[in-house]
């Protein structure tokens, strides 16, 4: 009797400690990635560089390349870089700006890309995904995963406590985006791949209810794997479904409307609380409001540097952002005046839950 079974694409490797990036070179001669480390890195500012400086003498044949912006141009310089030489990988160290520019030059190029992630700011770090700037803004792209993951805990320390708490806030907001996908599926029959709903939903459980937090190794390897766990259930659904949802359009109004206000995960968190006022779950609102507050994650539009007009017109706008996508944003139809009440509304019940 034949085994059915569906092959998944993953990382092949997976580093979270403290230290991971010394072993380095090591990783591409046991993983058979390169047998003689000829590879290019490509580097973001800050911590990028200092990661390069801890390890480029253990990579003498390695080339490197700074990336100076996530746009398409820089991810274009990358990939003609790749193609002088016959590089055998091409290594992201940095943030995700850092690493989106080598997903997308690495999978343009096809050669295999290793992440080597300074913060957790978001589940960028091992998605299928990459998020550029063009001239019309910014878009997403599909592009292949990473072939082995990096995150070492002595820099994600060091990093800005702000970027590491937005990954809490991206984590979690899985549970909206698998809600909405749900609410898809109900009213307009749009499939849903079960075990990308099963990888999103473990990784945002793994994180709403701790009580530790990112001074403590043990939170940091958890939201580490949370958002590698996102990743992978990207991967499985084939697009960012499980992962994305209203609360990412609310993101995508935000950028486009007021760019500069807050960032991704701050965003995600907040869009995905706003979310479940809409539902009217007052469960899951409670539990989401609560995670937020406990990590000194933003809640209410002033937290988010925005009034309640901007954050109402970022709420309306945010349906057009992604045309394709059903949430409960379009499922509701609310007209601007609706917006505005629910904004206040959602305002006033924060005030009362404090």
């Amino acid at each position: 009797m034949p085994l059915l079974a569906r092959m998944l694409a993953s990382p092949l490797f997976i580093d979270i400690r403290a230290g991971a990036v010394d072993d380095l070179a090591e990783l591409f001669t046991e993983r058979h990635i390169s047998a003689n480390g000829q590879v290019l890195v490509a580097v973001g500012p800050g911590q990028g560089q200092q990661i390069w400086g801890r390890v480029r003498d253990s990579l003498p044949l390695a080339g490197v390349f700074t990336v100076s912006g996530a746009s398409l141009t820089v991810a274009g310089e990358l990939q003609a870089a790749l193609q002088e030489r016959s590089y055998d990988a091409v290594v992201g160290i940095g943030g995700g700006r850092t690493l989106d520019v080598a997903k997308y030059a690495a999978t343009r190029a096809a050669v295999p890309m290793i992440a080597v992630a300074t913060n957790l700011a978001h589940d960028g770090i091992c998605s299928p995904v990459a998020s550029l700037e063009h001239r019309g803004g910014k878009g997403s792209y599909g592009v292949s995963m990473p072939l082995a993951v990096i995150v070492d805990l002595d820099y994600v320390r060091s990093a800005p406590a702000r970027m590491v708490r937005s990954g809490i806030g991206d984590a979690i907001s899985n549970l909206s985006a698998i809600d909405d996908w749900q609410l898809s599926h109900r009213e307009r029959g749009e499939p849903v791949d079960g075990l990308a709903v099963t990888f999103a939903r473990t990784a945002a459980e793994a994180i709403l209810h701790r009580d530790d937090g990112i001074g403590d190794d043990d939170f940091l390897i958890a939201l580490a794997e949370a958002l590698v766990l996102s990743g992978m259930a990207m991967s499985v659904a084939g697009n960012s479904r499980p992962c994305s949802g209203a609360c990412h359009e609310f993101i995508h109004a935000v950028d486009a409307l007021y760019p500069g206000t807050a960032n991704h995960g701050e965003l995600a968190g907040a869009g995905a609380l706003f979310a479940y006022h809409l539902r009217d779950d007052r469960k899951r609102f409670d539990q989401i409001a609560d995670c937020l507050r406990r990590h000194e994650l933003p809640l209410t539009p002033t937290d988010l540097g925005l009034t309640d007009e901007q954050f109402a017109a970022a709420v309306t706008h945010a349906p057009s952002t992604r045309p394709d996508r059903y949430t409960i944003l379009e499922h509701l139809g609310l007209d601007e005046d609706q917006v505005r009440a629910e904004v206040t509304s959602y305002v006033q019940t924060l005030s009362s839950s404090r």
